[in-house]
């Protein structure tokens, strides 16, 4: 597993590359795209891809060899599933070979103040994961500080291993704000991953600044291109 520890802004483009999931979770992903996404993952060297269920077992067919995780995304992207079908949808990710699980978390029962409801959920997904990684999405556009802070302590406290930001379909995506809030609450050794609206090399690591030590992007091909051009104002 990935080590979830905050780790120092990166000095190389491959360093800043191994903080990606590079991402393809569109309605629309066809297996073209799936295959060009692993192979810019290999080139590039990113820490994972990250696909819809149905692409998992392709994606670690064209990743067989490299060291490029496979991550699933699950209750993609509402959240507002059953509990028991997002269980079934992990156990079905990692049997299809999946390394690393990205969950939505449901929001209206967080809003609703249903925490019980929230952690059981939660930790049925980390168990169904079956010790791989655990990401859980916040979706942190529609949550004030107040649910914001609630749900990381939720996530910590199920067993999970990351908080997220975002999906990258709802209203807007990752803050600098946000990923500081979520760190200052999940303490220093925690994962947390940003995600949604990151498509530069600036933004990037603004992100990893603030404490994020993972990001979701499908620009991750450009945002490493730029990195050149970035470092030497840094």
């Amino acid at each position: 597993m990935a080590d979830a520890s905050p780790i120092s802004l990166p000095t190389t483009p491959t360093a800043l590359a191994r903080f990606i999931d590079h991402t393809l979770t569109r309605a629309d992903a066809t297996v073209q795209g799936i295959e060009k996404l692993c192979a810019e993952a290999r080139e590039y060297k990113f820490h994972s891809v990250s696909v819809n269920g149905s692409w998992v077992v392709a994606a670690r067919h064209f990743l067989d060899g490299s060291d490029v995780k496979v991550g699933c995304a699950v209750s993609f992207p509402l959240g507002a599933m059953s509990g028991d079908v997002k269980r079934f949808e992990t156990e079905a990710a990692i049997d299809d070979g999946a390394q690393e699980i990205d969950v939505v978390l449901n929001l209206g029962r967080l809003k609703a103040g249903d925490d019980k409801y929230v952690f059981r959920e939660l930790c049925d997904v980390v168990e169904a994961a079956d010790e791989w990684p655990v990401k859980v999405i916040l979706e942190t556009c529609l949550l004030n500080d107040e649910e914001k802070v609630r749900a990381c302590k939720l996530v910590v406290e199920s067993g999970a291993h990351f908080v997220k930001t975002s999906t990258g379909f709802s209203t807007s995506g990752a803050t600098v704000e946000d990923v500081k809030l979520m760190r200052e609450t999940v303490g220093p050794k925690f994962g947390v991953k940003a995600s949604g609206g990151i498509r530069d090399t600036q933004t990037a690591l603004a992100m990893i600044e603030a404490g994020a030590t993972r990001l979701g992007t499908s620009a991750g091909v450009a945002i490493v291109k730029g990195f050149a051009e970035v470092k030497p104002s840094r």
